[in-house]
């Protein structure tokens, strides 16, 4: 019904199986799509007004502000937080040093 859709999922397997490499309270708080093309449209906004940067680090320090900013106003909280943030930190807890 979709042939579009099925030719890019198999031409990008590697890439979609990934998710299922995390454990089940991992891919439920980032398998959602709404939370992710919310961010991508905080740093689209914010990088669409300028045309150059005039490095890679200028570029991402606009993302990082904007997603800043953008954060103050998200209120909702994230559903099953809590056991996926425990798993984060059992999976990536070196990464995590200082930021908790």
């Amino acid at each position: 019904q979709y042939p579009q859709i099925s030719r890019s999922w198999q031409s990008h397997w590697d890439n979609l199986i990934t998710i299922f490499e995390y454990p089940p309270a991992i891919r439920k708080v980032i398998y959602t799509t709404n939370a992710i093309e919310s961010l991508n449209s905080v740093i689209r906004k914010a990088t669409k007004r300028r045309k150059l940067f005039p490095s890679d680090d200028s570029a991402l320090k606009v993302a990082f502000l904007a997603i800043q900013q953008a954060s103050k106003k998200w209120t909702m909280p994230i559903r099953d937080w809590k056991p996926a943030l425990n798993r984060f930190i059992i999976e990536f807890g070196d990464r995590l040093d200082g930021h908790l």
